[in-house]
């Protein structure tokens, strides 16, 4: 592997699994987060937004729903681009274009230009979150990459749960053009810090026979490949679901306030970072595929219990609804990391594709389970509805690792792994 003189880590072609250094954590957390952040730091600030531009609130929603399109549509073109090209100038490139287009936020003089400069900014901004899923790959071991996952998503998701909070605040104290002064800055120093610290993880293969579509291809003529990443979907996408249904159930169903439904919302954050953490702790000696079955049964368990609960009436008070929802999200934090280590390991030259085939079909997925989940919530007098939508999105999400992952007693060595690259269709 090559790299600048200087650097504070070396790449260790062999990937012994060791530890993380505190740095190239630090680096995976800052590319990936750069683009969430940079999101919700912003919402806060959208009725003053509207007001000031004298627009509807719908049209200044776009300035969010715009950029969750940005986001699914440059996953999909820079995964490939770092298989192609290496991680480095990919990731370097789109942060670039993130500094920019948060640049043209701040002189934006009217909505549709900051709508527009918000979509380059999540263009640019989600090549971290696409490459760094690919650089963990480089760098661990196909059992290592769902722990090393959840602790970077472990560390990210603090900031990340403070960033509307410190938005509100700089929005209150300074104006909405602040926060891109902020996200500018950021984005500058994010960028200045790959650029020095970060050496190239992409490992050396041979001129590859199809290049994009030919990986392409190969990874959809494999079974499982196709099955980890519906079961990586269709586990966030229960978050989508509940997250788009839970506001009309607590808020309009039960007769609570808006403060009262985010409060125990973050208790769900809570029980998903917990998962995070406890999937750090037992990755080194457990297989990829029993923390992702030990998931699922949490997954299920509590859908079930949910929709009991719904059943028997129980849940019409939010204690009831969020504390299954608690095990629904702790166990949905294993399934989610080890599914993606999963996916992006059936072609470890083409993890960059993989994985941004992955992240499109999350995001895109997501945004319509989201509107699901709003119709579910608003418009039934129960909770019952999203109780049943939620367990059936549970069941599918083990349906896909029963039918089209492969069960088999053989392990899947770093020997076999590469053995199986060449092989149509790959085998794992």
């Amino acid at each position: 592997m090559h790299g600048k003189t200087g650097r504070t880590f070396a790449i260790d072609p062999g990937r012994i699994d060791r530890p993380p250094s505190k740095l190239l954590l630090l680096l995976l957390v800052l590319m990936n987060g750069a683009a969430p952040i940079a999101l919700y730091i912003f919402v806060p600030a959208l009725p003053v937004l509207a007001g000031d531009f004298g627009s509807d609130i719908s049209v200044a929603q776009m300035t969010v729903s715009l950029y969750m399109v940005g986001l699914a549509c440059s996953q999909l073109i820079m995964g490939p681009l770092s298989d192609r090209f290496g991680r480095r100038p990919v990731l370097l490139g789109g942060l670039t274009l993130m500094v920019a287009a948060s640049v043209g936020c701040i002189f934006a003089e009217t909505l549709p230009q900051l709508i527009a400069a918000r979509f380059l900014q999540a263009l640019g901004g989600a090549s971290g979150m696409v490459i760094s899923r690919a650089i963990i790959r480089d760098l661990y071991s196909r059992d290592r990459v769902g722990g090393m996952l959840s602790l970077v998503i472990a560390v990210m998701m603090i900031a990340q749960m403070l960033s509307p909070l410190f938005g509100g605040v700089i929005e209150t104290a300074l104006g909405w053009r602040a926060i891109f002064y902020v996200v500018t800055a950021g984005a500058i120093a994010v960028t200045a810090t790959i650029a020095l610290a970060l050496p190239e993880t992409r490992r050396r293969h041979g001129p590859a026979a199809g290049g994009f579509r030919g990986d392409v291809g190969s990874l959809f003529r494999s079974r499982a490949f196709i099955g980890y990443v519906l079961c990586q979907v269709l586990a966030s996408a229960i978050i989508f679901t509940f997250a788009g249904g839970g506001p009309y159930v607590v808020v309009t169903q039960m007769g609570r306030s808006s403060a009262e439904y985010g409060a125990w919302f973050a208790s769900s954050g809570f029980a998903y970072l917990l998962g995070n953490l406890f999937c750090v702790r037992f990755s080194p000696r457990t297989s990829l595929d029993r923390l992702i079955w030990f998931g699922l049964a949490m997954q299920i368990g509590g859908a079930a219990l949910n929709l009991l609960w719904g059943v028997l009436g129980w849940n019409q008070v939010p204690s009831w609804l969020f504390a299954t929802h608690m095990i629904i999200m702790f166990g949905n934090a294993f399934v989610m990391a080890n599914a993606t280590a999963g996916a992006i390991s059936i072609r470890p030259q083409a993890a960059g594709t993989a994985s941004g085939l992955m992240g499109f079909t999350q995001m895109g997925f997501g945004a319509l389970c989201s509107q699901f989940g709003a119709y579910l919530g608003g418009h039934f007098a129960t909770p019952l509805p999203l109780n049943i939508a939620v367990a059936a999105l549970a069941l599918a999400c083990a349906a896909s690792m029963i039918f089209l992952v492969p069960r088999s007693n053989l392990v899947a060595t770093e020997e076999l792994i590469e053995k199986a690259e060449g092989e149509e269709p790959p085998v794992m």
